[in-house]
């Protein structure tokens, strides 16, 4: 069994056609599925993505329109980074962003790679970050001028997304808090097998850890990283606008999907029972802290009910939920997305 890398985020947005437009207008993904909450039929489930909603790329959000904003914490996702080829897309993408009105935070040397970071409308943190230099680098080798990276942008404005800067590979990592990192680490190499790929110092506090942990050698696009935080100065963290509910992890099948449920339940954690999502199928589960964590099937697809270019184009229901469409259509307000 092994784990195939990051497969989506599940994040809560407060208004759905605000949210459509940032993610393809401005970021340029594709809104490649609108459904709703099977949990919740009366309220959007929307999945943007590459063009096919590839997993790894899959971007989702629940909307809940009269929730309060959620609160950042121990046990929830500090960011989600999203993957750029290099440093030149990345200066183009801060240079986009400034221009449209966004408060972009400077790139910054990761050591491993260069990232600029910068807040969603309902205030997820994304981070875009270059996929190389890589996890290879000698830890020893110096970061770069901090000064001078602050000091550099793309020296014209940015109207359209260039091929370079497409944020359709998919997420580079996500970072979650955690408030012990080697009970973490048990939860991620003990039962996930998934091997840490550095230890790091945070940059934002030093008197803190981030670990990464991943497969392919810690490819973007496979990893998981957590900040750690003392739960004395951190609260939990809460549900609501602006935070996320679960992330998923990709596993190949159905089968091996199984073979890990019951790993986890032999281990005496929480899982859920083997749910249909249609596009996918799901267990979920809890890090040590209780951050939800999902193992969600490569398959079927979002092709699965749509055609591939119609995509996003028609509200789509679960079989079980069909019958009732006359009663959840008028619950949702129309949206609208790029063709």
């Amino acid at each position: 069994m092994t784990i195939q890398g990051l497969h989506h985020i599940t994040l809560v947005c407060s208004d759905a056609q605000r949210t459509v437009d940032f993610y393809t207008r401005v970021l340029g993904l594709r809104l490649v599925k609108k459904t709703v909450n099977f949990d919740d039929p009366g309220s959007y489930h929307l999945y943007f993505g590459d063009h096919v909603g590839t997993p790894g790329t899959a971007i989702t959000f629940f909307e809940w329109r009269d929730a309060p904003c959620g609160q950042p914490g121990i046990g929830g996702t500090h960011h989600l980074a999203l993957q750029v080829a290099d440093y030149g897309g990345l200066l183009k993408w801060k240079r986009r962003l400034a221009d449209l009105g966004l408060k972009v935070q400077v790139p910054v040397d990761q050591r491993y790679f260069n990232s600029i970071m910068f807040n969603d409308p309902d205030g997820v943190i994304l981070e875009i970050a270059t996929r190389g230099p890589g996890w290879t680098r000698d830890e020893n080798t110096p970061v770069a001028d901090q000064a001078r990276l602050q000091s550099e942008t793309w020296d014209a404005p940015v109207s359209e997304i260039a091929p370079d800067m497409t944020l359709c590979r998919g997420m580079h990592h996500i970072t979650a808090i955690a408030s012990n990192l080697e009970r973490t680490e048990a939860f991620y190499i003990g039962l996930l097998e998934m091997p840490r790929i550095k230890a790091l110092t945070d940059l934002d506090d030093p008197r803190a850890g981030q670990w990464y942990w991943g497969v392919n050698d810690g490819a973007p696009g496979t990893l998981i990283s957590y900040l750690q935080r003392d739960p004395r100065e951190v609260p939990h963290a809460r549900y609501g606008v602006g935070q996320t509910h679960h992330f998923a992890l990709a596993v190949p099948d159905a089968d091996t999907q199984l073979e890990w449920r019951e790993k986890l339940v032999r281990a005496g954690l929480r899982v859920s029972p083997v749910m249909d999502r249609i596009y996918f199928k799901s267990i979920y589960t809890n890090d040590p802290d209780g951050h939800i964590v999902e193992l969600a099937t490569l398959g079927p697809g979002f092709a699965v009910d749509e055609d591939a270019a119609s995509l996003g184009a028609c509200l789509k229901l679960p079989p079980w939920l069909e019958k009732y469409r006359g009663e959840i259509e008028p619950t949702l307000e129309p949206i609208t997305a790029p063709a």
